[in-house]
Formats: structure tokens, sequence, C-alpha cells
């Protein structure tokens, strides 16, 4: 324990699990000022104050209090995890801090003032203990996702059924083979105010968008306001591209722009949480798509169904067993999870009838789909960016099937790969090759084969900094690029080939936070930056980039939303906190056609078996 994350005035158990590693010093320190602040002196309840604290810090929304001790070492506390057996530590008995709860000041109040900073919940599983910021944003949500589904839209079925009929054909030009979960898709958000569509990549998430705009339109004119948002910009980006592509096809409004869930609900400048649009200024539109909502986090849906009209619809599509949120929350997978209790709709019901009956189907709908169905969520399955080894790996991976996953990786097929942490060479030679596709294409000035070869291959780490790295990695990578040119390739300086990541969002320029481009000659040694937007190239110069760094490695978390034709996956020890089967998940499926896992074996079956556990209370019932 470095003297940084240690707090000199914490005393009795605070002190202790300071020392072991458990709580950082900012966890300590909101506890002890509320305890100040209202009195409080039990330390079973400053505790678990700090233990809240911590369990926000890493994702979750509340604390469950019966998983109070499946806890590991904070990374950042310098601690090593063989230092210190955390049963042996003197964890008071679950019963006695429930019972401290409920009678604290902290919980209850106290005659200081009206002042509750935590909130106590009952519910069928178990006690959770939240700060009551993220209790309130959790409330906000749930009552509003039950008030929309306490009534249902008007629809002119006649209508939606013929149109679901032309959108949904196969390329005979026939209507497509039943169960079509797209199809379904598109039904569910005609007939419901709320629809959340989950689906892995390649499902065609984005495919279904667009139809349920077109049908959208059909039903109620083409005069109907459309917003599309994302978390991210490069996010946003693509799912503009991507209805873009498809507009003229099916006849969507001109002029539909997706822009981040920042501008869309009305960024203001010194807040982060608080937007022109809210509960007494609604948002103008009457269908509101957000894509990638996995990485929304609960404070983010809180303000946007806040600020959502109750007569628009809203669309939540997203992939659940992605990686979250990186602030509190797992909204989508606990939306999808989320306990059914609305009554049937006999619209859909007579829209997707037949596609839901059709059990002999291999991607038939299961009883609890169909259960689900009823409050609003649907599942993509039909997988068309990868198949073979990749797809089994990625639904082995999903499924938490640790002997399977290691076959798969071991089986010889030519879409997957397993190197030791020592094996590097396959690594190199596919760094080295993209890198001078890459920088011979540049040189020409030939744009779009620079771009291409950009996608050809990325090396993706699960931490930004240690010796599993991007820090380390991306400068490993680019001295191998270096040596095989036989030259100093200085990240300071522009040079052809030069892959690029940027780090911030640039409205003026265009430029989104996490988009990748590359350096290329135009002629005469003029240096431009280029972009990918759709079928076309965007080129600006680099004097116009505001943050962007040199980029021969990316983290996994990045890389959401992108796609490349082989990945490496750099694996970190099997004690790393960061090790998920989330993560693990994510970074197969940006492969289109080959996956290379570097790591050790014991790394893999971690990685496999531990999931991110986001303690929350949407998918439970209060009692």
């Amino acid at each position: 324990m470095t003297q940084a994350h240690l707090v000199q005035r914490a005393t009795g158990l605070l002190r202790t699990f300071n020392e072991a590693g458990v709580l950082a010093a900012a966890d300590v320190h909101v506890a002890l000022r509320l305890a100040k602040l209202t009195g409080e002196d039990s330390e079973p309840v400053l505790l678990a104050t700090a233990m809240t604290v911590r369990a926000v810090r890493a994702g979750s929304v509340c604390l469950d209090l019966r998983r109070l001790r499946d806890v590991t070492i904070d990374e950042e506390s310098g601690v090593d995890d063989d230092q210190v057996d955390l049963s042996t530590l003197p964890w008071p008995e679950l019963d006695d801090v429930i019972a401290a709860l409920r009678k604290s000041r902290l919980v209850i109040g106290g005659p200081a003032g009206p002042l509750r900073p935590l909130r106590l919940v009952d519910t069928a599983e178990g006690e959770l203990l939240y700060l009551d910021r993220y209790f309130r944003q959790e409330q906000t949500i749930r009552h509003a996702l039950d008030a929309r589904a306490s009534v249902q839209p008007t629809v002119d079925a006649r209508v939606v059924y013929e149109k679901l009929a032309e959108l949904f054909v196969d390329p005979s030009g026939t209507q497509t083979s039943a169960p079509d979960r797209q199809r379904i898709a598109a039904a569910v958000a005609a007939t419901r105010w709320t629809t959340v569509i989950a689906g892995g990549p390649g499902t065609g998430k984005t495919h279904t968008i667009a139809r349920i705009l077109a049908l959208l339109v059909a039903e109620h004119g083409s005069h109907v306001r459309i917003g599309l948002a994302a978390p991210t910009g490069k996010a946003a980006a693509r799912l503009q591209e991507s209805v873009s592509d498809q507009a003229a096809e099916l006849t969507l409004p001109h002029g539909v722009t997706a822009m981040t869930l920042h501008r869309l609900l009305g960024w203001q400048r010194g807040s982060n949480s608080r937007f022109r649009h809210n509960a007494s200024n609604r948002l103008p539109y009457d269908v509101i798509v957000v894509d990638e909502t996995s990485m929304v986090s609960l404070t983010m849906m809180c303000r946007l169904l806040e600020a959502v009209r109750p007569d628009a619809r809203l669309v939540l599509v997203g992939d659940p067993d992605q990686l979250t949120s990186v602030d509190a929350g797992a909204v989508l997978a606990d939306l999808v999870a989320r306990p059914v209790a609305e009554a049937a709709n006999a619209t859909l019901g007579a829209l997707v009838g037949s596609d839901v009956a059709a059990l002999d189907d291999p991607h038939s709908l299961t009883d609890d789909e169909r259960d689900r169905l009823r409050g609003g969520v649907i599942r993509l399955t039909r997988g068309r960016r990868f198949g073979g080894a990749i797809e089994e790996l990625a639904a082995a991976v999903r499924g938490g099937d640790e002997d399977r996953v290691i076959d798969l990786l071991r089986s010889g097929s030519p879409e997957t790969s397993f190197h030791s942490p020592d094996d590097l060479t396959a690594l190199h030679d596919d760094v080295v090759a993209t890198a001078s596709a890459v920088a011979d294409a540049a040189a020409v000035g030939d744009v779009d084969g620079a771009l291409r070869s950009l996608e050809s291959h990325r090396l993706l780490c699960a931490h930004r900094d240690g010796p599993f790295g991007v820090q380390r990695w991306a400068q490993r990578a680019r001295e191998w690029v270096g040596t095989s040119r036989g030259e100093w390739l200085d990240p300071a300086n522009w040079y052809p080939g030069q892959p690029l990541l940027v780090t911030a969002n640039d409205h003026e320029t265009r430029i989104y936070n996490g988009d990748t481009g590359v350096i290329v000659d135009r002629g005469d040694g003029t240096l431009m930056a280029a972009f990918q937007r759709g079928s076309e190239p965007y080129l600006l110069y680099p004097s116009q980039l505001s943050a962007v760094q040199t980029v021969y490695a990316m983290t996994i978390h990045r890389s959401q939303g992108s796609q490349y034709d082989a990945v490496s996956v750099l694996l970190p020890a099997r004690a790393s906190s960061l090790l998920t089967r989330e993560l693990l998940y994510t970074a197969i499926t940006r492969a289109r056609n080959h996956v290379r896992i570097v790591g050790s074996e014991e790394a893999v079956r971690v990685g496999v078996t531990r999931q991110v556990l986001r303690a929350s209370g949407l998918r439970r019932t209060f009692l």
C-alpha cells in the first residue's frame, strides 16, 4: 500500500480495509465526511458506506449487501493479491450490518437535519444499499418505463402489416421465412412506446433501425420528427452512415442526422449531467433511436427518459453482452433481463403471430423470449459479420464454457489461434505487414487503399498502462514497424502511413472520439489526414486535428463499434480485475476473419468465468 492510498485519520474497520487494499482513499474519505455531517459512528455502517462508494466507482449502481465479501484488491492500491487473504479480514456479520443500517442516521435521517445520503432497499433477492443520487436516478428510469408501458400507441394495423411485408423480403424477392426477428423488432417498435433491440455484432441492428424508421414514416407521414443518437461521436457517425446508405431505397426523409446523446439533450457548458432538454423542456422528436445503448450509463439514461415525450417512440439498440459504460450502470443488460409485467399486446400478436409460432426454426423464440416480447424486448440472433469458429468462440465465451473456448482456440482452425505470451512471431508479422500495406498506399496517395489496409489487423489490450497496457505495446509495435522500415518513427511528427486515433469530439471538423484514420501523401509532400465516412473518405489537414494520437495498439473499450479483418488480443495476467467475460467477448467480436489470443490458458479460463456483476435494482422487484 502506497502512502497516497492510505487515509491517516481512518480508524477501526475503515483503516483495516484501507490498509488491506480493499478500500481506496476516496472511499474512506466519503464515508468519514458523511459520518462527520450526520454524527454516525457505527463501524459496520461506515464500512458499508465506503463499500457502496467503492461499488459505484467500480460501475455498480448500488451495493448488494448479500455479496459484501465478493471483492478483490483495488488495482491502484499497490497491494499484491498474494499479500492479503481477504477471508481473514474482520468482516462484520451481515445481519449486524443490516440491523445497524436500518437505524442509521445515514439511512433514516437524524437531528442534524433531513440529510439521508444512503437508501436501504429490500428486494426478494436481498438488500441493496444505494447512494441517494443513484437511487433517485434508478427510480426515475423505473417509473418512466412503467408509465410508458402502461399505454400503447394507436396503430393502423393494416398499413403496418402491408409495410412489414414490403420491407422484410429475402434476396429472391419473397417474404422472409419465419421467424424473422428483424421483422418482429419492427412490429414491436410500431406497437409500443419503448422498444429494446438486443443483438451481437453483424445481426443487422442498424439494418433493422432503418426499416423501423421507414415503417413509422409510412404509417404517420414524412413529417415524423426523427432523432438518432449514440453515446459517442464515432458510434453516432456510423449510425448516420448506415441509415443514410439506406435512405434512398427506403424513401426516408432527407436531413436525418445522428448525434451524441449529449448533443441530443443539449449539453450545457460546465455541467456533465444537466441539459437543456429535461422534464420541463421535452425533446421535440416523435421517434428517438439510441444505438450502442450498452455504453449508456445510468445517469445518461435517466436524463434521456426525463426528456423524452410520453407520446414519442423510443428505440434502444445494442449488445448487452459487450463491455458496459465506464460510469455506473449496465442499463441495457438490466432492461433485457428486467421482469415483465406488461399485459399482452393484441395488435403485436396479430402482426407477428406467424413469426413467433415457427418452432421448427433454429432461431425460433424461446418461451422466455416470447414473454419478453410483452415488455418490448427482442434479441436478434442471425449473425452476418462472421461465422464458423469465430461465432462458436463468441458463443462459448458468452455462455461461460471455458473448456469449449480452450478447445476452439486450439482446434487449428484458420479463424482462431492461441499463443503464449512469449510467442510473438505471428503478432509481429501481422503488425509489420499491416503497417507496410498502409504506408505503401499512403505514400502514393491511395486513400482508399490506406484506410482499407488500416482495418486489416488491430492489436487490442485490456489496460492502458502497465506490462499489458496500450502504452507499452503501442511503443513496441511502433519499434517493430520502424525496424522493418529501417527508420525511426517519431509520433510527434506527421509521416505517410501514420495510424491515427482521435481522442476527443470536434464537431466543427466532424471528427469524433474513437475515430481512426491515417496520414496520406497527396503529392508534392502535402500530407492529409484521412478518415472513412461511408463510401467516401474524409480529408483534412493534420493541423486541424486538436486531439489525436498515433495508434499501433488500442484498448478493447476503444474498439467497441469497430470491425477488423483480424484482431490480436493481448490478455493481462489472471489477477487483473479487467479480465472478464465481457472483455473477451467484445474483443473477439471485433474480428471478421481471424482472432488471435495472446496469453496463458489460466488467463483465458479466468476471463471466461469472471462476469461483470454490476449490482442494480432495475431487474429486481422491490418489497
